[in-house]
């Protein structure tokens, strides 16, 4: 784990903001790439994906602040700087805040220009996915969004200075960051293997949700939540995102049905 690639002088340049860096370029180079297939102006699907990454990062902010708002007492303005961690040094993001705020906040934009918002969801959403695989290494470079321990033949211990490290000292966790990328990399894949059978506008779109739900869904029995990310359902424990991904999934597939029959 590599959370401090390298420094020049007094500037520490982080390996999970060049991912993130990594993951905003590769989503809007491909974005660019693909808006003239659909008719859609590249300088609105620029502008799109600028907008939905940016406003992605500050919603997954908030919706960890949410949750952990003890960890901001005395400096509040933390609550919107991506690169503070927490009180364990997690890097202090939950993704399904960024995913909410993202989809207002582009719907908004693409009605502000006037432009077809389905068809444009559909440019941009593969990628989601791109962008997904790109910030996920950086999270296991950081070593923040780790998994629960395992006695697996992958499992790994990280080091005691990383968040990983200082909550499980030398045991060996699931490192469901890099399950998370790799479920980045299939969702992207399928997306654009399921264009084929587009037949309505925001069909790739709500695919992405729908896929991303169950994916998130199935990480999360693998990573480590602290109790207060946790619901409790009788015998049964889900984190908060397990939660929100069971709800994303209904809405998708009831925007897939109600888009097909408008149709």
């Amino acid at each position: 784990m590599y959370p401090v690639l390298f420094r020049l002088g007094p500037l520490e340049i982080r390996s999970y903001g060049v991912m993130l860096a990594a993951a905003f370029a590769a989503g809007v180079y491909f974005a660019l790439w693909r808006a003239r297939r659909f008719g859609v102006s590249r300088e609105v699907v620029g502008n799109l994906v600028v907008w939905v990454m940016a406003s992605g990062v500050l919603g997954a902010r908030l919706f960890y602040a949410a949750f952990h708002w003890g960890e901001f007492r005395g400096h509040p303005w933390d609550v919107i700087n991506p690169f503070q961690g927490g009180r364990v040094g997690i890097a202090g993001l939950t993704l399904y805040g960024g995913v909410l705020l993202a989809v207002v906040v582009g719907i908004l934009y693409l009605r502000e220009k006037k432009v077809q918002i389905w068809r444009a969801a559909d440019v941009v959403a593969p990628s989601v996915g791109l962008g997904i695989f790109f910030a996920r290494i950086g999270c296991f470079l950081n070593g923040c969004c780790f998994g629960r321990p395992a006695a697996l033949p992958w499992a790994m211990a990280f080091p005691s200075g990383s968040p990983a490290g200082y909550v499980f000292p030398d045991i060996r966790l699931h490192p469901t960051q890099l399950y998370s990328s790799l479920y980045g990399l299939a969702i992207f894949g399928l997306l654009l293997w399921a264009e084929r059978f587009r037949r309505w506008d925001g069909f790739m779109f709500w695919l992405l949700v729908m896929l991303y739900a169950v994916a998130r869904f199935s990480v999360d029995f693998a990573r480590y939540y602290e109790e207060g990310m946790q619901v409790h359902l009788g015998a049964t424990v889900l984190s908060v995102n397990q939660v929100v991904s069971i709800g994303l999934f209904l809405v998708g597939l009831g925007m897939q049905v109600y888009l097909g029959r408008r149709r």
